[in-house]
């Protein structure tokens, strides 16, 4: 691809979560969500192969359908009220059909079965773009419509994408795959708290990116891309799958690693708002995650399985080739928790 084209691709990128971020104008915000949408598909179908064409078709389909739906609840909300953004007179079929388009761009259950099918046909960087920056637009508008919203229709939004998120990554072999549910669970976390409390579902947004980005860093670098592959890595770079293993656990959420911070805090919260069952449940659910990916650290680190492939047996250690920002990234997203009462005030 020309390098003129990439650049403007990934400007129009980075420009349009970030004017529906800044934006109070319902308008102007369904122009930042079009101009995400529309700059990612070139790099979606950037290897020429049916799985990735097929992946971006399912991409562009869900997502034009929910910007659709969007743009008809902005326009109705005009003609009803005559002003760009929500108010309290507006009408709650048109704030229920906006949180179900919004649900279907982040890939919340139970509209989530494109997400795991597009990551997958996807190469890993614009996986990586698709699980983190991506998010951001979408969330952005929930952020600034929620105090308008039914909370009960994004609490179930929230406890069904959590389960889904739990109990869909248990058979999975594809670390694509994988980190697929892994976002549908952490974007159900950060949907259960922001009735109660929003500043949570940043905190939570942004140690979720923080611990994504390493993640898809070691899966690029070494082009691991399912279990198997992980497990070839012993042998040549130990390091790496010991920073790849406390990532997956701070991915659960184990303590004493970062990602224990945001479930911790916002079970504390909803218990302080008598969700008592909600919090049960996100808890065992929780705990089920940290079940698969320990299973993930146990087959691939602690285990060697019956082959034909004698690689593994012999160890040869490797250099990696890493920069600067990796154990950087790693550092955060397993050692922030001392830090936790800087981060909540």
């Amino acid at each position: 691809m020309n390098p003129i084209t990439i650049i403007i691709i990934y400007f129009t990128i980075f420009l349009g979560p970030v004017i529906t971020m800044s934006s109070t104008n319902l308008m102007l915000m369904w122009v930042g969500l079009e101009m995400s949408l529309l700059s990612i598909i070139p790099l979606l179908t950037n290897n020429k192969n049916p799985r990735s064409i097929e992946a971006a078709t399912k991409y562009f389909i869900t997502q034009a359908t929910a910007s659709m739906i969007i743009l008809l609840a902005i326009v109705l909300n005009y003609k009803q009220l005559g002003t760009w953004m929500f108010q309290q007179q507006t009408n709650n079929m048109l704030l229920n059909i906006t949180l179900i388009s919004l649900s279907m761009k982040l890939g919340l259950a139970p509209f989530h079965f494109w997400l795991p099918e597009v990551t997958q046909g996807i190469p890993l960087h614009t996986g990586l773009i698709l699980l983190t920056w991506q998010k951001i637009a979408p969330l952005s508008i929930m952020f600034q419509i929620y105090q308008f919203a039914n909370p009960t229709i994004i609490l179930t939004l929230a406890i069904t994408s959590i389960f889904v998120g739990a109990w869909g990554g248990l058979n999975q072999t594809q670390m694509r795959k994988i980190m697929a549910y892994s976002s549908i669970a952490h974007m159900g976390w950060m949907l259960a708290i922001l009735p109660f409390n929003p500043n949570l579902t940043l905190l939570n947004l942004m140690i979720y990116i923080m611990l994504t980005i390493p993640m898809f860093m070691i899966l690029m670098t070494n082009i691991s891309t399912t279990i198997n592959s992980i497990s070839l890595l012993w042998n040549k770079t130990p390091m790496v799958l010991t920073i790849t293993s406390l990532l997956l656990l701070s991915l659960g959420g184990l303590p004493p690693l970062t990602g224990f911070l945001p479930k911790w805090i916002i079970i504390t919260e909803l218990l302080k708002n008598n969700c008592t069952i909600m919090a049960t449940l996100m808890a065992m659910m929780a705990l089920l995650n940290l079940f698969f990916y320990t299973r993930l650290i146990y087959s691939t680190a602690m285990t060697t399985f019956p082959t034909n492939n004698n690689s593994k047996m012999f160890t040869y250690h490797e250099t990696p080739k890493y920069n600067f920002i990796l154990p950087t990234l790693t550092s955060l997203s397993t050692l922030t928790l001392p830090l936790s009462p800087l981060l909540v005030l």
